[in-house]
C-alpha cells in the first residue's frame, strides 16, 4: 500500500510550511525570507511554485513585497485574543479591550453594528438559555475591524425578559459594552464556558471578513453564566484564522 501523500497542489504545501513557521516564530516580523533560488532550493521546486507560494501568504497578510530587495515577513499578521480579558466590565468612556489590545500593536480597532432585534434562537442558544428551539431571543450583530479591515462577527444573544427596556435592545454601539449593562443589572457572568472550532468559511463570512483565500475561521461560542446560575449572554464570535490567535491561562 503506498504510503499517504498531500493531495494539495505544491504551491499550497509550500504556503503551509512557510505559514507554520511563521506562526512558530522561526521566522520574525521584518525578517528577510530566504531567496527564490534558496527556497527553490529547500523545497526542490521551480521559481513558479515558490512564487505562487509566496503570492498566497502575501495575500493572507504574512509577507510584503520590496521591489529589488526581498520578501519580509510582515510586523503584524495576527491579534492574539485572551478571552478572560474580554469578560470584565469597563468603566464609561473606557474602549472595549479588544480595540485597546490593537492600540497597543499600533493598530486601529473598531466595531460596527450590523442588527439588533429579535430572532429565532438557534439550537446552541435555545439549548443555553433553556429555551424551546426557535424561541424568540434577543440579537445583536457587529463586525469588527482593524485598520478598517474585517476581521471578526459577533452575533450576541440575550433572554428577552433581561434584555428588555435595557441598552442591550438599542440600535447603537454601548459604553463599556454588554459587561457593564450586564453588572448594571447585577448578574455579572461569573463564570464562562467556551466552544472553539476551525471551520471553512460559509459564503457570508467569505464575503463579509474579505478573506483573501480559502483560510479557516476561528468559530467561538461562548456561554456566560451569573452566579446565580442563570446564563445570561451567547456570543457566537467568528474569526478570520489568519489575523487570530487565542492565549489561554491557567490558573488565571
Amino acid at each position: 500500500m503506498p504510503p499517504p501523500r498531500d493531495p494539495r497542489p505544491r504551491s499550497q504545501q509550500i504556503a503551509a510550511e512557510l505559514r507554520a513557521d511563521i506562526m512558530a516564530g522561526e521566522h520574525q516580523p521584518g525578517q528577510r525570507l530566504p531567496s527564490t533560488a534558496d527556497l527553490m532550493a529547500t523545497y526542490k521546486t521551480v521559481s513558479a511554485t515558490i512564487q505562487n507560494a509566496l503570492n498566497i501568504l502575501k495575500a493572507e497578510g504574512y509577507l510584503e513585497g520590496r521591489p529589488g530587495i526581498g520578501v519580509f515577513v510582515r510586523a503584524t499578521q495576527q491579534q492574539t485574543i485572551t478571552p478572560a480579558d474580554y469578560a470584565r466590565p469597563y468603566s464609561p468612556g473606557e474602549p472595549y479591550a479588544w480595540i485597546t489590545a490593537a492600540a497597543e500593536h499600533g493598530r486601529r480597532g473598531a466595531y460596527r453594528l450590523l442588527d439588533v432585534g429579535e430572532v429565532p434562537a438557534p439550537v446552541q442558544v435555545a439549548a443555553a438559555f433553556n429555551l424551546d428551539p426557535g424561541a424568540p431571543v434577543l440579537r445583536r450583530q457587529m463586525v469588527g475591524t482593524i485598520d478598517d479591515e474585517p476581521v471578526e462577527l459577533v452575533c450576541t444573544f440575550y433572554p428577552l425578559d433581561l434584555a428588555a427596556g435595557t441598552a442591550l435592545t438599542q440600535k447603537r454601539l454601548i459604553k463599556g459594552g454588554s459587561p457593564a449593562v450586564l453588572a448594571e443589572l447585577g448578574v455579572e457572568p461569573a463564570r464562562f464556558e467556551d466552544v472553539i472550532s476551525t471551520r471553512p468559511p460559509t459564503s457570508e463570512e467569505f464575503v463579509a471578513l474579505e478573506l483573501p483565500t480559502e483560510v479557516p475561521v476561528l468559530r467561538t461560542f461562548r456561554v456566560a453564566v451569573a452566579a446565580s446560575g442563570r446564563p445570561v449572554e451567547c456570543q457566537l464570535m467568528v474569526k478570520a484564522g489568519h489575523r487570530h490567535e487565542v492565549r489561554y491561562r491557567w490558573p488565571s
